[in-house]
């Protein structure tokens, strides 16, 4: 909102400084301030407001460490995060560029699945929930606008490079280095030299004329990665400040991303795709990390909130969906290895249990116990060391991804 005000100032009335909110740079810097601020003073407000309305944790007891102690912390602070981050979207994005609408809604989308979750939980005492079947229904809904919206509307764009002999300069000096934008199916392929895939082209298996129906194959994509993402995100967050820390540490990579990806500067020399307007997701992802880093100043070991499913999910719905605009999907088992391993952990213990259980007559385990990082709590870690080991890892793994823009 401050943007279309201070650009109304600026064409009529030549306010000085009126011009700085043209620059995504410094809108994403304020976004970032005003959401850690918010998130650190008025979480603290939330967090005594969710206490005195008794929207405490129920915890089982699996047998580990200082797990007990944990019964009747506030859970649903996945609240603080989701205003901590809406509030300066709203105050200093382009608000109908296309890729913040979607943005907004997936938030406030996958927000209401993780209340009804919590609310279920907490307030009516069924520990199980929403029932697995309508978060699910809940995922791919969003999948289906997700993809739909990134397939069919006019804006979602990306320019072509030229070849070097095609590239001129206008009149003006102006030079010319990408062609006219165009819809595109096209994404990333990591570690590649000609490091991309059109979806599109992978119907040709099938016969001739078909591009044209690439959503039937794009937007199954969207759902499977928006549904294994957050649930990925859900089940990583099990111990303090896991979730939260590994989500900015990702968050942030996709910010360079989108940075690179949206300025057609940084795109020609990296040669990267351009996709136009995806620069003022950068916007909406400093104010993510903004919530996120300040959700952590009362999330961290002995945490004083947890953020529940109401924030599990809007972390990883937001996360896919970032991956998703700025055509780095395939990078997600690199980058969100974090959640992709937790994952996985609990499909192979699974997995496991049941087919020795059926050979043997007695079900055996892979891990000690399932997600991963419940494995290394029984093996005698504690949850401050793990919380920090596995951010190192996820820091790694960004710096990875981000080698990727030149390693090919």
């Amino acid at each position: 909102m401050l943007y279309y005000l201070f650009e109304y100032l600026e064409k009529h009335y030549d306010l000085a400084g009126a011009g700085l909110f043209q620059y995504i740079s410094f809108r994403s810097a304020m976004a970032f301030i005003v959401s850690l601020l918010f998130s650190t003073i008025y979480g603290k407000r939330i967090i005594n407001y969710l206490q005195h309305k008794q929207v405490g944790e129920s915890v089982r007891d699996l047998g580990l460490e200082g797990q007990v102690e944990k019964a009747g912390t506030p859970t649903m602070g996945g609240i603080i995060i989701i205003l901590a981050t809406l509030i300066p979207v709203l105050l200093f994005s382009i608000i109908d560029n296309v890729y913040i609408v979607i943005l907004l809604v997936t938030t406030i989308w996958m927000g209401t699945i993780g209340f009804i979750d919590d609310y279920i939980k907490i307030f009516k005492k069924n520990k199980q929930g929403l029932k697995g079947r309508f978060k699910i229904l809940g995922q791919v809904t969003l999948g289906i606008f997700v993809g739909a919206m990134l397939y069919f509307h006019p804006s979602v764009t990306m320019k072509e490079k030229l070849p070097e002999k095609l590239q001129y300069e206008t009149e003006e000096g102006v030079p010319v280095l990408f062609a006219d934008a165009k819809k595109s199916t096209r994404t990333t392929i990591p570690f590649l030299k000609n490091n991309e895939l059109d979806y599109a082209a992978a119907l040709d298996l099938f016969g001739e004329g078909l591009r044209d129906y690439a959503w039937i194959l794009f937007i199954p994509i969207v759902i499977f990665i928006i549904t294994a993402v957050s649930n990925g995100a859900n089940l990583t967050d099990g111990i303090d400040g896991l979730a939260a820390g590994s989500s900015a540490i990702i968050v942030l990579t996709l910010g360079i991303f989108a940075w690179v990806s949206g300025n057609i500067i940084f795109a020609d020399y990296l040669d990267v795709m351009y996709i136009p307007n995806s620069g003022e997701m950068t916007v909406f992802i400093a104010a993510f990390v903004g919530a996120l880093v300040g959700f952590l100043w009362y999330n961290t070991y002995p945490a004083q909130v947890f953020m529940g499913d109401t924030g599990s999910l809007t972390i990883g719905g937001i996360i896919a969906v970032l991956a998703i605009s700025v055509r780095k999907e395939l990078l997600i088992p690199i980058l969100a290895g974090i959640f992709v391993v937790e994952n996985l952990s609990v499909v192979l213990q699974v997995g496991f249990f049941k087919y020795t259980k059926k050979k043997y007559g007695e079900g055996r385990r892979i891990f000690k116990m399932s997600p991963l990082h419940h494995h290394y709590q029984k093996s005698g870690y504690h949850e401050s060391k793990i919380v920090t080991r596995f951010w190192i890892v996820g820091i790694m793994l960004a710096v990875l991804t981000i080698v990727t823009l030149k390693l090919r």
